[in-house]
């Protein structure tokens, strides 16, 4: 199919955080010319706005731009906040990608000019006529404003990129009946994403000698916690409260990538849009689905002492690595509970009061009584991010408003290289009908290893799977390794995207 004459074409991205770099970097590939909008003054998108002490919680040989090595003076598996932020920095330099970023420019809103909703709205292809830059001229109108100005300017794109992320931005904080939020406590109540935005000065000030809660219990909760044990001690402990057990890595867990990341594994798993073949495969062979599931479990109660602080989950590992709800334990954590100076608490529910908070649900004495209530100075959402809300803030029709998805900087890399083969013209898209379809097998997908939590789900468990259908697209052999016996069990990652 022939490449498009694009010279002159307009590219909106929005966010100069991993996948906004990997975006820009692709279109110029294709003569674009993109514009990155991004409200901070760095790239980096989270990792700029995370605590110091953060690490990587993947593997850095897992972690890396194809084409762009991490340094040698970087040696450790898991690279520290200011290693990985360099390191974007590097990969922006290398490709001289910051003078295509507007930094300090937040985008307002984003509307589709000069074709009706409702045309929109009848479409069987995409644009119209399954060209992705449209049949009948509509152009995008990116609002924007710079440097915290009142004032606001009209960037006419014909195609935007949205990479906003998922993990920043609008704080999910819990609703609360009347009376029982945190008007009702004395004392002081902040979202992570405020603490992370303290300096190390600002944070300790906030919380030595204070009685810190943090709810929560992924990585950004236990990452506080310990900065909070170690300001504290066993003298003031923190207390951090979580609503469900997950099962949670120790550093690094050297087979897991063999186990969950090569094409064998996911023979193991069904996976949407498989023949009749692979799926009477994955059901033959889910005994061994099961039996590495109970093994990975295995290896972590061994590791950690879930079962004496009664953190062991009701739910299969599989179904928490589906649900992208894995998190890596910081180093010494248990040790910190072991001694004190972190103590974790189970609460289904809770709410406020003036004294502190009141744990709903959770263990009660002997006799059933109400636990008296959880007295505290400084109360720490680790409550996540509402990512679909900053759609919903940001465009007008409400079509374009529940789009947003989870991804890494490997699947995001492989996502930038689709999209810019398909601005090309390289192919194109099927007809709507035929993707909403495809859409809901992998729902139906989520839904089936995922369990209650199937809306987090990620596609990490069918990582080869779903690159092979972006090869395809692309023209690219979708087998990448040599020989049959690599190619079954060696684990995928992204060097094996290098080249096409």
């Amino acid at each position: 199919m022939a490449a498009h004459h694009h010279h002159q074409k307009q590219i909106a991205i929005i966010g100069a955080g991993i996948s906004g770099l990997l975006a820009c970097k692709y279109a110029l590939s294709k003569d674009f010319n993109p514009t990155v909008f991004e409200s901070q003054n760095g790239v980096g998108g989270l990792w700029a706005n995370t605590l110091p002490t953060t690490k990587l919680q993947t593997p850095k040989s897992l972690y890396q731009f194809a084409d762009f090595p991490w340094p040698e003076s970087v040696a450790t598996h898991f690279p520290t906040h200011d290693q990985v932020l360099d390191y974007l920095q590097s990969y922006a330099d290398h490709f001289e990608l910051t003078k295509h970023i507007k930094f300090n420019t937040k985008v307002i809103g984003i509307e589709y000019r000069g074709v009706a909703e409702e045309e929109v709205e009848a479409w069987a292809l995409c644009g119209g006529n399954g060209d992705v830059f449209g049949s009948r001229g509509g152009k995008w109108e990116v609002e924007v404003s710079s440097d915290g100005s009142d004032k606001t300017e009209i960037f006419v794109a014909d195609f935007v990129i949205l990479c906003v992320g998922k993990y920043s931005g609008v704080p999910n904080i819990p609703e609360f009946p009347n009376g029982k939020g945190p008007e009702a406590f004395q004392g002081k109540v902040i979202h992570s994403t405020q603490y992370s935005g303290l300096e190390a000065g600002e944070s300790k000030e906030l919380v030595e000698g204070k009685r810190v809660a943090i709810v929560g219990f992924r990585k950004h909760a236990m990452d506080i916690a310990m900065e909070c044990s170690e300001i504290n001690g066993k003298g003031n402990p923190c207390r951090v409260l979580y609503r469900t057990e997950r099962w949670s890595f120790p550093d690094w867990f050297p087979p897991l990538p063999c186990l969950y990341l090569s094409r064998f594994s996911e023979l193991l798993i069904h996976k949407p849009g498989e023949g009749i073949l692979l799926s009477l495969l994955a059901t033959i062979l889910s005994p061994i689905r099961w039996g590495i599931s109970k093994f990975v479990e295995r290896e972590i109660k061994r590791k950690h002492p879930l079962e004496k602080h009664g953190l062991v989950p009701k739910q299969s590992f599989l179904q928490d690595v589906s649900s992208c709800l894995i998190a890596t334990v910081p180093d010494k954590f248990f040790d910190r509970v072991e001694e004190g100076s972190i103590v974790l608490k189970k609460a289904p529910s809770f709410s406020f009061c003036k004294e502190g908070i009141k744990v709903e649900g959770g263990d009660k004495d002997e006799n059933k009584q109400q636990q008296p209530p959880l007295e505290a100075d400084l109360v720490i959402l680790a409550t996540g991010f509402k990512g679909e809300k900053k759609l919903q803030d940001i465009f007008g029709s409400k079509r374009f408003r529940e789009i947003i998805s989870i991804a890494n900087l490997y699947t995001s890399e492989m996502r930038s290289r689709w999209l810019a083969e398909l601005l090309d013209g390289k192919f194109r898209l099927p007809a709507i009908e035929k993707m909403e379809a495809d859409a809901a097998n992998w729902d139906v997908f989520f839904k089936e290893y995922g369990g209650e939590s199937y809306h987090r789900s990620s596609i990490a468990t069918v990582h080869v799977w779903y690159n092979d259908q972006l090869c395809k697209d692309m023209g690219w052999n979708p087998r990448r390794k040599n020989g049959l016996w690599a190619e079954l069990f060696e684990p995928y990652g992204p060097t094996d995207y290098v080249s096409p």
